[in-house]
């Protein structure tokens, strides 16, 4: 299995010295979002189906978010939670979706850091327009 991300990555990259105040754990917004995008998508694997058909339910009923479900994933956004093109795709350009976070979100210099991005629909919705209108691209333009 490839490992995309681990929430332990960030939260152990400042020591783990991060506000309390957060409500998201440090590390759990982004790659939440990313899999709440994975899930709209279609692009999980059957395995992921599987182990997660509750989270997912409750995610597309918008009762839990992203980030909720990436937690109870384990923090983890690894190769066997997806498909042949989520993880095509997921190769090619989740390091640009990481750099391009806070543009996506229209949030850059408005917040201390990609750690105080609120989970909220709000920000899924924009992260999800921002990661199809690159997915489009990516197909038409990238993947050939």
């Amino acid at each position: 299995m490839t490992a995309y991300d681990k929430a332990k990555y960030h939260e152990e990259g400042d020591g783990g010295d991060y506000p309390q105040e957060l409500k998201v754990r440090p590390g759990y917004a982004h790659g939440g979002f990313f899999l709440g995008w994975i899930i709209d998508r279609e692009l999980y694997s059957a395995d992921f189906a599987q182990r997660y058909a509750g989270g997912i339910k409750a995610f597309r009923r918008r009762e839990m978010t992203g980030p909720q479900l990436y937690e109870r994933a384990g923090g983890v956004l690894g190769s066997d939670m997806l498909n042949e093109a989520g993880n095509v795709y997921t190769e090619s350009r989740y390091d640009n979706y990481l750099s391009d976070y806070l543009f996506y979100l229209n949030l850059e210099g408005e917040v201390e850091s990609p750690y105080h991005v609120p989970d909220t629909w709000e920000n899924y919705e924009a992260i999800k327009f921002n990661l199809d209108e690159d997915y489009q691209y990516w197909q038409e333009h990238i993947s050939r």
